[in-house]
């Protein structure tokens, strides 16, 4: 995604003590190939919140994947550049749960045989947030442009099972939405089986597990859309319920929160006839 300007239009909202504050968007892998609606939705709510967006040319992978494959020479190299990219700004802010993440814990580690590096990295860190928490917590956003209707269930990330708070901010914020009714889920082995996460969720066993039990808990939720925040969970989502028929929409939550859900979800093709 390049550095751009966008023009949405939304109300005017003066937000004197943001202004000057700049937030550099980390767009991700995943929404820069496969969703880039989630980005624009980022920068829409972002820019709704009073804040300057800037969403730099040169960015780069966290690292996630090197680090969780054990190739710590390339996971160093692209927290390195990570670094580099997003200094120049105020803030750094994700809809990536899983890339916050790396930010937030894992750069200071990964960098810890270089003191200055480190102290980079600290730094990178402390201002790192994903896009729910930023929103709630940093820019204490109060109302949504959103004319989104219908019901939904949010669904949490597996990173997400012991420290679930984003979970709750992310349905606190829904909750500012007045046309849609929020469909609690069974809590109960919440996390969806990733793959190419099997260091996050055990064994295969428990995988082949989720599998079958996490479309099952979205569907008996009975809303007609599931949400959540990272792109790679949302995509494992999308197969499971489309491997099981399910006709349910999956979405980030960022997409809906912006109002620009009007194009097709997650896993539908791209000129698929809507369902009324």
């Amino acid at each position: 995604m390049d550095q751009l300007e966008f023009d949405f239009d939304v109300p005017e909202i003066d937000h004197p003590a943001r202004k000057g504050k700049q937030v550099g968007l980390f767009v991700t892998c995943l929404v820069d190939l496969l969703r880039p609606v989630v980005g624009f939705s980022s920068v829409k709510l972002l820019e709704d919140a009073g804040f300057d967006v800037v969403v730099p040319q040169n960015q780069t992978c966290c690292g996630q994947s090197a680090h969780h494959s054990d190739d710590k020479s390339d996971a160093q190299d692209l927290a390195r550049d990570v670094i580099k990219t997003f200094e120049p700004y105020d803030y750094i802010v994700t809809p990536s749960k899983s890339c916050a993440a790396i930010l937030q814990d894992i750069y200071p580690d990964l960098l810890a045989d270089d003191p200055a590096w480190q102290q980079r990295a600290l730094q990178t860190a402390k201002k790192s947030f994903e896009l729910i928490t930023f929103l709630h917590d940093v820019a204490a956003t109060e109302r949504f442009s959103s004319r989104f209707q219908g019901s939904i269930t949010y669904h949490t990330h597996c990173e997400e099972q012991d420290v679930p708070s984003t979970d709750k901010l992310a349905k606190t914020l829904l909750g500012k939405l007045s046309l849609i009714e929020l469909r609690e889920m069974n809590e109960q082995t919440n996390a969806a089986a990733d793959p190419s996460s099997s260091h996050l969720t055990g064994t295969f066993e428990k995988e082949a597990h989720s599998d079958t039990q996490i479309p099952k808990r979205i569907i008996a939720a009975g809303a007609g859309t599931v949400l959540s925040n990272d792109m790679g969970h949302l995509m494992n989502l999308a197969r499971l319920l489309k491997r099981d028929g399910s006709a349910i929409e999956v979405r980030h939550v960022a997409e809906v929160l912006a109002d620009m859900a009007d194009g097709p979800a997650i896993g539908e093709k791209q000129f698929a006839n809507r369902k009324t």
